[in-house]
């Protein structure tokens, strides 16, 4: 029996996504594929609310994070943290030599807009790196309140990891000011796991000109001249079969509509705290809940392994609380394909093998 994911990736596929992998191969550098990767490209435009190219790579969101910082830090970068995967931001500036500063929100808290104008008001930084929505924690920062700090500062480049949250919570990539957006295919788009997609503002595109080091796999300014001078084509072969199931994807998403799906999102995250407030209890604080997945603490102190164990035997499967939160919280996601539905059954399996 197939397994329903409930985790924060990789979430479900539908069977005419996987479908679409099996589509025979075409050249990458063929007049079809640049057709493919623009139409691609336009759509993902529509779904981040943006008028900025849109960059593809084949790896993992964290190759485009690592590419965002390398490409767009000349001078300093400073690294908000709510959780794991902040931490990698500053792991990736570290590891590749970036001078970059960490500063970081105690667990189920937010980055404020008070911590980002502090940290920009020293004149120190050039590029500030934040994620929008952490799976580890459940806090979904407050980007619109970021963004009127960040209007202070028309000189720093501003990359946000939004891996688990484009598609599923509205981000609106050019009213906010965000230069450098990057999310991958297996979250709230509902793909397999396997490319990166990134936005680029010019800003950023001009900041890359400053800056001599940029690596060459993930150099975000080479990628797009290539764009730009090959008609929608890439600097590295392309994972044509994942770049088939996203165009069918996006159409699908296209007919849904963009403000439908953030809606199903919202909806599905409000019916998740609510039984969460019921029998449990949310993490995060209350003001920075993420639209794509709930944080719950495991107030009862039941085995989460267990009952993941039970949950997969009925053909589901929740998330554990995530490093030291293991067993102290469990995860449910509410993004992607998922419905109304997929939560009242999960929600209501949980009741009945605990007996609450």
């Amino acid at each position: 029996m197939a397994t329903k994911l409930f985790i924060p990736g990789p979430t479900e596929v539908s069977p005419e996504i996987l479908a679409a992998m099996a589509t025979p191969m075409m050249g990458h550098r063929s007049k079809a594929a640049s057709e493919l990767q623009r139409r691609i490209s336009d759509n993902l435009r529509r779904v981040l609310l943006t008028k900025n190219e849109i960059l593809l790579s084949t790896s993992s969101g964290t190759g485009l994070m690592e590419g965002a910082v390398r490409s767009c830090t000349a001078k300093r970068a400073a690294m908000f943290s709510v959780g794991a995967f902040g931490k990698k931001w500053y792991k990736i500036a570290k590891m590749n030599g970036v001078p970059a500063d960490f500063f970081e929100s105690e667990p189920g808290e937010a980055t404020t807009p008070e911590m980002v104008d502090a940290a920009l008001a020293t004149g120190k930084y050039d590029t500030v790196c934040i994620t929008h929505n952490e799976t580890s924690t459940g806090v979904q920062n407050p980007f619109e309140e970021i963004a009127e700090v960040m209007k202070k500062y028309p000189d720093v480049v501003w990359c946000a990891d939004a891996v688990s949250s484009a598609a599923g919570a509205k981000i609106e990539t050019d009213k906010l000011g965000i230069d450098v957006l990057v999310t991958s295919t297996q979250k709230a788009l509902a793909l397999p796991p396997g490319m990166a997609i990134c936005t680029m503002s010019p800003k950023a595109y001009e900041r890359t000109a400053h800056v001599e080091n940029r690596g060459c796999y993930f150099d975000l300014r080479d990628i797009y001249d290539v764009i730009q001078k090959k008609d929608y084509q890439y600097t590295n072969t392309p994972c044509v079969s994942i770049m088939f199931a996203m165009d069918l994807q996006l159409q699908r998403i296209m007919q849904e509509g963009v403000e439908n799906r953030f809606r199903r999102h919202t909806a599905m995250a409000e019916y998740v705290r609510a039984w969460a407030d019921e029998y449990f209890g949310v993490f995060a604080n209350r003001k920075y809940l993420s639209n794509t997945l709930t944080v719950i603490k495991n107030t009862r102190g039941v085995s989460v392994a267990d009952l993941n164990k039970e949950l997969i035997k009925r053909g589901m499967q929740l998330g554990n609380g995530y490093g030291d939160f293991k067993e102290k919280t469990f995860r449910i996601a509410h993004m992607g394909e998922l419905t109304m539905d997929d939560m009242r059954a999960i929600t209501e399996n949980i009741v009945d093998i605990l007996g609450l």
